[in-house]
């Protein structure tokens, strides 16, 4: 049983530092190709109202972003107007 937690908990806490990761923009990126980096993470979209959406990236495209599972919402996917995004923020440490 000890061995199992100790299995359990070195897997949990190697796991931790690949979910985290800084969030890297060049001189040519825009806010779609910051968005599209994202796919399958975990992303929070402020919009130009002040809400703030959290869910998983799913799409970028030159009009739409697709937040999939949204947070407090986990039934739910979301596609809001690229032009009502004002800041994607990403966790970059746990």
């Amino acid at each position: 049983m000890q061995s199992l937690i100790a299995a359990f908990a070195a897997v949990f806490f190697f796991a931790l530092p690949a979910q985290a990761q800084d969030l890297n923009v060049s001189a040519n990126d825009t806010l779609q190709s910051v968005l599209a980096a994202q796919k399958g993470k975990r992303v929070t979209l402020r919009l130009s109202g002040g809400q703030e959406l959290t869910g998983v990236m799913r799409e970028a495209t030159a009009k739409l972003v697709v937040l999939g599972g949204l947070t407090g919402r986990e039934f739910f996917d979301a596609a809001v107007l690229l032009e009502k995004v004002e800041a994607v923020l990403v966790r970059t440490k746990q």
